[in-house]
């Protein structure tokens, strides 16, 4: 085993090792224990210093809601602290325009949004009473060394693994709102130059008229956005948003984090595996980042749960059963990087053709229903949040 790692003991204390106890790490250690495995979750954020308002927001798609709903925390969530969504609406530059609705999917939502501090204090919550599993202060000796850290692990890079990273050169601002017009389950989202605008439809602190917002920008005016006076923000906003969903008013402070593309290479080895952001990041465009991870999460705690049921004489970290859990999540996790990235690409691009292309593509999507409902359940139920049935 690497020397980034516990050194190995005989036998190890416990199952599985998980580094970093965030929304993916948390649910690995919570799916494992219903496997009936020994867990040990390493919470570095132990510390009783007070941590700052949580601004982000998920969306999570209907496949990790089921997850969830599996590990018994879905239902402990506070009603305002996830909202459905139940169509959507996304304008380009120059009139383009697609929307989805739900109902046409034959669904009620097409998905939720949740508060990312409450999703984290209700896995928490849930782990107290977890069997199995017990929370440690450092890495400890185990079958399987699980780095769940998010995309700045330092024990990937003490692993050596390669970190190919590429940097968006743009910040996401992050803020909480009130509008004066309720939202009726309704996401937005503006592709302009020279950023990405996203409106979640939220129920905190005002239920029917709240949002999350989420604004790709370039760094210099995302940090100018973040200085300005919150009357110049909501300024700002109104003029970005040409005043489609009524008056918005900042009811937070706004927080930020650069924007990059990036992926671990490899994902495992023996006795490690990577999950989550420690493994892939994109950019928030589609919504998809804590949904890949959970998928991983979704792949891997049933294929240890079979391998050590089946094979109770073979290590955990064993490189052949990790390699299966690399290869059924390459293709689906790289695919949705690469749509996302491509998504990107297409809609940072100043020059006339491509600002006619995506317009005009956006509006033939629109019109042409068999393709719209395909790319709805791409992004509802797609193959990045599923684990491959069978994965060998």
């Amino acid at each position: 085993m690497p020397s980034a790692l516990p050194p190995p003991s005989s036998p190890p204390e416990m199952d599985v090792c998980i580094h970093g106890a965030g929304p993916v790490g948390a649910c690995l250690a919570l799916a494992l224990s219903r496997h009936g495995l020994s867990v040990g979750l390493v919470d570095p954020r132990r510390s009783p210093a007070p941590a700052r308002e949580d601004l982000r927001a998920y969306a999570l798609s209907p496949s990790s809601v089921q997850l969830l709903q599996q590990l018994k925390v879905w239902e402990a969530l506070p009603s305002e602290a996830r909202t459905s969504v139940q169509a959507m609406r996304v304008q380009g530059d120059s009139g383009g325009r697609l929307e989805f609705a739900g109902a046409q999917q034959g669904l009620n939502e097409l998905a939720w949004i949740v508060d990312a501090g409450a999703l984290e204090r209700v896995l928490a919550e849930a782990l107290r009473y977890a069997p199995h599993v017990q929370s440690l202060g450092q890495a400890a000796p185990a079958g399987l060394q699980a780095i769940c850290e998010g995309r700045e692990s330092a024990t990937r890079a003490d692993l050596g693994v390669k970190w190919l990273r590429q940097p968006y050169q743009h910040t996401a601002v992050a803020a909480r709102l009130i509008g004066d017009q309720p939202h009726d389950g309704m996401a937005h989202q503006w592709f302009q130059q020279p950023g990405v605008l996203g409106l979640l439809p939220f129920d905190r602190p005002k239920s029917g008229s709240s949002w999350a917002l989420v604004w790709s920008l370039p760094e210099e005016l995302a940090r100018l956005h973040l200085e300005e006076d919150p009357a110049s923000f909501e300024a700002a906003l109104e003029d970005a948003t040409a005043g489609a969903v009524g008056r918005l008013q900042l009811a937070s402070d706004r927080a930020a984090w650069p924007l990059v593309s990036a992926r671990a290479e490899p994902v495992c080895g023996e006795g490690w595996v990577l999950l989550g952001d420690a493994a892939h990041a994109m950019h928030p465009l589609a919504g998809q980042g804590l949904n890949v991870g959970l998928g991983d999460v979704a792949c891997l705690a049933p294929l240890l749960a079979r391998s050590h049921r089946e094979q109770p004489w073979r290590s955990l970290g064993d490189a052949r059963t990790l390699r299966a859990y690399a290869r059924s999540r390459a293709w689906p996790t790289q695919s949705m990087t690469t749509l996302v990235d491509g998504l990107w690409q297409l809609f940072s691009r100043p020059e006339a053709p491509f600002k006619e292309l995506r317009n005009q593509g956006m509006s033939l999507v629109n019109q042409f229903s068999p393709l719209k409902h395909w790319l709805a359940r791409q992004a509802m139920d797609d193959r990045a949040t599923q684990p491959n049935r069978n994965p060998r």
